[in-house]
């Protein structure tokens, strides 16, 4: 007989049991026997170094890799057998932007809303949205070119809102972006999560995870090694401590903003 809790897991957005997966050539597996459940409106981060199994882990929930080994559902849908509905359900922000420079961010916004089924008018009506909500109305008819790389994320994330996604993926989201471009996409994601979307993302930076997550998973070579709440993984580590240290150019930098504001500098 199945318990209630194992129901309740089973009906989660994002559920994997005993994934693997052995690329040819390397010694060890990419991925290990991996079980993750992520639950509905919550984010969760997959955190680990480089070669840890992330990247991995998000192409097989989104269908882009086969596992070879142990089985997924996203959105409901089974990842292998239903892989059509599951990319119907779902958002991807991968690691670089999936943009044409050439066009303006309106027009990459029309363009993904027209390969998403949308009519001309859908298309339109919906890049509006996506650009107010994404802070870049003022900057809607520039080429992408020209835009700085937090723009750039901004702009990437908005894309695979088109449908609004009830779970998006993110991949490593704020890689190479400035503290300020960082700290507003983290706004961007709170919002989606606000209102309903379920996150699974990747990341390498601890402070991300803590600000971000509501659950964490650290991956080691392809394993879990610890997963929790940011507070229960801190617990582990034994009681809280008092740290001083020098002040880091990011300290620098969010104190020369506040005070260009006129806001009272921490």
């Amino acid at each position: 007989m199945t318990s209630k809790s194992t129901q309740d897991s089973t009906m989660a957005p994002i559920v994997a049991r005993g994934i693997r997966k052995h690329f040819p050539g390397n010694v060890r597996p990419t991925l290990d026997g991996v079980d993750l459940t992520v639950e509905a409106g919550r984010v969760c981060a997959l955190l680990g170094g480089n070669g840890a199994g992330k990247t991995t882990m998000i192409r097989i929930l989104t269908t882009l890799t086969r596992p070879d080994e142990g089985r997924a559902r996203v959105a409901g849908h089974d990842v292998l057998r239903e892989a059509t509905r599951v990319r119907a359900s779902i958002g991807l922000v991968g690691q670089y932007a999936a943009l044409d420079e050439l066009l303006s961010a309106r027009e990459n916004l029309e363009l993904f809303g027209r390969l998403s089924g949308l009519t001309r008018r859908g298309a339109r009506d919906r890049a509006d949205q996506l650009l107010e909500t994404s802070g870049l109305a003022d900057v809607g008819r520039r080429p992408v070119g020209a835009f700085s790389g937090g723009m750039r994320r901004r702009l990437d994330l908005a894309t695979s809102l088109i449908t609004t996604p009830g779970v998006l993926f993110i991949d490593e989201p704020t890689t190479g972006l400035d503290p300020g471009a960082r700290h507003d996409l983290w706004d961007s994601v709170r919002a989606l999560v606000d209102a309903g979307t379920t996150v699974l993302l990747t990341t390498q930076y601890l402070e991300e995870a803590d600000a971000l997550a509501d659950d964490v998973v650290i991956l080691r070579e392809g394993a879990v090694i610890a997963q929790g709440t940011p507070e229960d993984l801190k617990r582990l580590v034994g009681e809280p401590q008092m740290v001083l240290r020098e002040p880091t150019l990011e300290d620098v930098y969010f104190h020369l903003h506040a005070t260009e504001s006129g806001a009272p500098a921490a």
